[in-house]
């Protein structure tokens, strides 16, 4: 129980912040890094408890890579979405009708708004693996690690889908907004790209001898 309210107060936190800094007009930049900043902090103070997954997409990775059961996706995916409706009907309460909840929408097709998504989660996917389940990676610097990649993702990928990469972020102001239209992308983009990136990294990480030889000079 302990490990789904903290996926829950970490999920609110992402989409309070993030989608905060939307409602506040600040400027692309500033809503990636908020984004980014959030997470960061939240799997700083979370990771130990729950594995600071926040995502839904991030929980079926970890399942599809053998690293968490099928079960508690559904009730960590449970928690995290009901985090995020938690808190865009906060931003709604409190800042009013009138103001943009950061609803993810395409910015061009729907095509190119899935490919994106797909594509953005699948490296988002990856360094979250890479850093939370391989042992060789620098762990204590995943926080940062994952902060930056959503940061940076927000940047590049912003202005094209939304550059939403989680299926909860993505409900909780759709459905307080009312404006679901173009939900299905971000439900599906997101899991594609996780799944992906796990299988990915299932190979990667099967690394031949000289390979890990490679791996341990470069951690020096």
């Amino acid at each position: 129980m302990r490990a789904h309210i903290a996926e829950l107060i970490g999920t609110f936190a992402l989409v309070f912040f993030g989608c905060g800094a939307i409602a506040d007009r600040l400027s692309p930049v500033a809503v990636a890094l908020a984004f980014g900043l959030v997470i960061a902090a939240m799997v700083y103070a979370l990771g130990h408890i729950s594995g600071a997954h926040f995502n839904p997409a991030v929980s079926v990775g970890f399942a599809i890579g053998g690293h968490m059961p099928w079960g508690r996706v559904v009730t960590y995916a449970a928690a995290q979405v009901t985090g995020a409706i938690a808190a865009a009907l906060v931003l709604r309460l409190t800042l009013g009708p009138g103001v943009s909840l950061g609803v993810t929408q395409p910015h061009g097709s729907d095509l190119q708004a899935l490919a994106w998504e797909a594509i953005l989660t699948f490296f988002l996917m990856l360094v979250v693996t890479a850093v939370a389940t391989d042992d060789r990676a620098v762990g204590n610097a995943a926080a940062l690690a994952i902060g930056a990649t959503i940061a940076l993702a927000a940047i590049v990928g912003g202005s094209v889908s939304g550059a939403s990469m989680n299926p909860a972020r993505s409900i909780g102001p759709a459905l307080v907004s009312g404006s679901v239209g173009s939900l299905w992308i971000y439900l599906v983009a997101p899991i594609l790209g996780s799944t992906a990136a796990a299988v990915a990294y299932r190979y990667l990480r099967k690394s031949a001898p000289d390979d890990r030889g490679v791996a341990e000079r470069f951690r020096g």
